[in-house]
């Protein structure tokens, strides 16, 4: 657990005190083995970013993804990597795309379940949480380099992102379950969000 509450209450002082949110997702063993398998040095969060770029928001798909389905940008820090330059780092390899947070809105505490109870890799539950803030686009042209994770950039208006919260959940997949019901929360939020 490599990014501390230390480095959280930090970029609340800089940018804002969060709302708190909480979920819990029951999966399958091999969903559940998935997540699991991403925890690389022991990972148990992401960094979520909403990016603005005029009146529309920066959103990518995964190569998994069924067509139609975007969502905001994220990704892991590295152990020992200052909170900024892991936020900065994962948005050029995701979106080709500098930018400049504005505002810390929502922290979440999420319980991933085993459905089965337990896997061969370590126990029936793991705790994450995702960190979400919004930015503004600052400059670059959407020539992301993490091809390997990422199929496509595009920019979306604050209506379309029902429409992927309804892909997400037409789903399997518990993980994309909390996605949607992330991107519903944080939905919400956005419009007083940057008027502000």
């Amino acid at each position: 657990m490599f990014v501390s509450e230390e480095m959280i209450s930090d970029m609340a002082a800089r940018y804002g005190q969060p709302e708190r949110a909480d979920f819990r997702y029951v999966l399958p063993a091999d969903q559940f083995g998935r997540i699991r398998a991403s925890q690389k040095h022991g990972r148990n969060h992401d960094v979520t970013v909403y990016i603005r770029k005029d009146e529309e928001f920066v959103v990518i798909a995964k190569h998994m993804y069924p067509l139609g389905l975007y969502r905001a940008p994220s990704g892991g820090l590295r152990p020992g990597e200052p909170f900024l330059d892991g936020i900065n780092r994962e948005i050029m390899e995701e979106t080709g795309c500098t930018v400049g947070l504005e505002r810390f809105l929502l922290r979440t505490a999420v319980s991933f379940v085993c459905r089965e109870g337990g896997s061969s890799s370590g126990d029936g539950v793991i705790e994450w949480r995702s960190l979400v803030f919004l930015a503004r686009y600052v400059s670059g042209d959407f020539q992301f380099t993490d091809h390997q994770e990422i199929r496509e950039v595009r920019l979306a208006t604050l209506d379309e992102f029902e429409s992927f919260s309804r892909i997400m959940r037409a789903t399997d997949i518990g993980g994309l379950h909390y996605r949607a019901a992330l991107h519903d929360t944080i939905r919400r939020r956005l419009p007083t969000a940057y008027a502000s």
